[in-house]
């Protein structure tokens, strides 16, 4: 016979079991509760939507069964301009960094791995050590910084800005430029 402690312990060990399996279902990707509809005109044949739930013949009435509706031609309309297309307009526009933005990021973040070489870093000023890495591109070595790449860490965050990383890895190529 077990006691309190050990079925509520077991109980636990379950619980945990059956969220860790959830969780790992709901990650899996997989939509197996509807059927999806085709999304380019490539047949004329309708796809449903079905609900895994059973309804009896005596539930289904005509009004609920669909008929396609008839296809007809729409103007096309412009929608007026919101606050949230402004809004993206603006975001879209590069930002504007002062001349130093570079040099100010590296000695704020970028230095405690780039000065020592930390993680496989390129050490600041290390030429032989850029070099691989300059025949990869300026492209490259930004996204690389901003994105994370290797052992380094992604750099941009809701403190530091995508321009923001790239100036800081113009400025280190400068240096060994």
């Amino acid at each position: 016979m077990m006691n309190k402690r050990q079925r509520i312990s077991k109980l636990t060990v379950s619980v945990i079991s059956i969220s860790a399996l959830l969780a790992l279902s709901a990650c899996s990707g997989e939509d197996t509760s509807i059927e999806k509809a085709s999304t380019a005109n490539e047949s004329t044949d309708t796809t449903v939507a079905v609900d895994d739930t059973p309804v009896s013949e005596s539930e289904v009435t005509e009004s609920e069964i669909a008929t396609p509706a008839p296809e007809t031609e729409l103007e096309s309309v412009e929608a007026p301009v919101t606050s949230e297309e402004s809004v993206a307009e603006v975001a879209a526009e590069p930002e504007v960094l002062a001349a130093d933005a570079g040099a100010k990021l590296y000695e704020s973040n970028c230095q405690v791995c780039h000065a020592a070489g930390l993680l496989d870093a390129p050490k600041y000023g290390d030429k032989a050590a850029w070099a691989a890495r300059l025949t990869k591109g300026k492209d490259t070595l930004h996204m690389h910084s901003a994105k994370g790449f290797n052992k380094m860490p992604a750099q941009v965050t809701d403190k530091v800005s995508e321009a923001q990383v790239y100036a800081a890895v113009d400025y280190m190529i400068a240096a060994v430029s």
